[in-house]
């Protein structure tokens, strides 16, 4: 029988996901990137990478890469529609990290 750990403790899979999503948000331009692809969903805006080139006046070959990471990581879900891809922020895994985040701590 396994015992539970206090709830305040951080679990194995939490400590995972803190470091994989700490490491998709680890440049700063993904962080933007995750910030504006998050508003225009809320405003039920599509976003597809020529928005991103547009609006952050990058190489469409430096967002694609960012955006890699950033799907790799699923904090960010991309949909195919025809010859574009559309991105959507994963709300219910960025809540996952922001709680496992507000558990951790130096104590």
């Amino acid at each position: 029988m396994r015992i539970r750990k206090e709830n305040n403790e951080l679990m194995e899979d939490e400590i995972v996901l803190i470091a994989d999503i700490s490491d998709a948000l680890a440049h700063p331009l993904r962080v933007k990137l995750v910030k504006y692809i998050m508003t225009q969903n809320g405003s039920m805006t599509p976003v597809c990478t020529k928005d991103l080139v547009n609006e952050f006046g990058y190489a469409q070959a430096t967002i694609s890469q960012h955006m890699k990471k950033l799907t790799a990581s699923g904090l960010v879900v991309s949909k195919k529609k025809e010859k574009f891809s559309y991105y959507f922020v994963n709300i219910g895994l960025l809540m996952q990290y922001v709680d496992a985040t507000k558990k951790f701590s130096f104590d």
